[in-house]
């Protein structure tokens, strides 16, 4: 960057960045690792299973809400 941008500017695209290096683990074989393969793709190196997820995270917080509100509410059905 040198002397350009910003510093709040940096600092955010280096956070961003840190993110989307970040190891995940897959969700289907729970070893292996994550890889992005395009905007909001992300596809597992060891057993090639692939989802669609944020931009910079396989999840996103709106997500995780999402996905935490409906398991609520089926295990409410199912009482």
């Amino acid at each position: 960057f040198g002397a350009r941008y910003g510093r709040r500017v940096r600092e955010r695209v280096r956070e961003i960045e840190e993110k989307l290096r970040q190891h995940y683990p897959c969700p289907m074989c729970s070893s292996g690792r994550l890889k992005r393969v395009s905007f909001g793709v992300w596809k597992c190196r060891k057993c090639g299973f692939t989802q669609a997820g944020g931009a910079y995270t396989p999840t996103t917080e709106m997500g995780k809400t999402v996905k935490h509100s409906v398991s609520g509410f089926l295990e409410g059905e199912k009482a």
